[in-house]
């Protein structure tokens, strides 16, 4: 488990360049446990866990399947929305939308030693996370249209990306409808690291992960 947030923070570019998104209504007849298996071992290293409908005991029980599937490998485990999950489970970190709990007070809960995300969509949220000494890691977009959420805030394309790249060091996370074509551009265009959901789940879980892997890594 991470010992230093701000030093993964201070190191921008050593976060991995794919963050693959566990979502739980993007699975099929898949569970997340099955999913996070078929993730590890393909080079993946961050997974953020989404399970907007889960009940409490569920989403639970699914962290601690989780959390088995990755132990020994390099993979950490991000939980969405919930803090107070993330801090029963051994989990790298807890990411927070623009409607969750504030992020200082999620720090209180989550204690030191986890990571904070934040999702940004404008400049003025991507400097407010960065003056924000609770935030570990901003999230920019939706760079492009995406199904991924039923609300999504209005696109923010690679020029928002670029913006957003100028407005903070902290370790940049670009999300929403990027793809493989795409993903060399946004990479470009300044993010450490690209949330991918749809790329991710649809199909081969764990075809994909070694296919997006292998094109970020060549667009280093």
């Amino acid at each position: 488990m991470l010992k230093d947030p701000g030093a993964v923070a201070a190191a921008g570019r050593r976060i991995p360049r794919i963050y693959a998104l566990a979502d739980q209504e993007s699975l099929g007849g898949l569970t997340l446990v099955e999913a996070v298996k078929s993730m590890t071992g393909e080079g993946v290293r961050w997974i953020q866990i989404r399970a907007k409908r889960s009940f409490d005991d569920e989403l639970a029980a699914d962290l601690e399947g989780c959390c088995r599937a990755v132990e020994g490998s390099e993979v950490e485990l991000w939980v969405n929305d919930r803090p107070d999950l993330a801090r029963l489970f051994p989990v790298h970190g807890v990411h927070l939308g623009q409607d969750d709990l504030e992020p200082e007070a999620a720090r209180r809960v989550v204690g030191p030693e986890r990571m904070i995300g934040r999702s940004t969509h404008n400049e003025d949220q991507v400097s407010e996370a960065d003056a924000d000494g609770a935030v570990d890691v901003i999230a920019i977009g939706p760079v492009f249209s995406t199904t991924g959420k039923r609300d999504p805030e209005n696109v923010v394309g690679l020029e928002g990306v670029r913006r957003a790249r100028h407005l903070t060091r902290k370790p940049l996370v670009a999300i929403g409808g990027i793809n493989e074509h795409r993903l060399g551009d946004v990479l470009a265009a300044g993010a450490d690291s690209v949330a991918m959901l749809g790329a991710v789940c649809r199909g081969d879980i764990g075809a994909n992960c070694r296919r997006l892997v292998a094109l970020a890594e060549g667009s280093s």
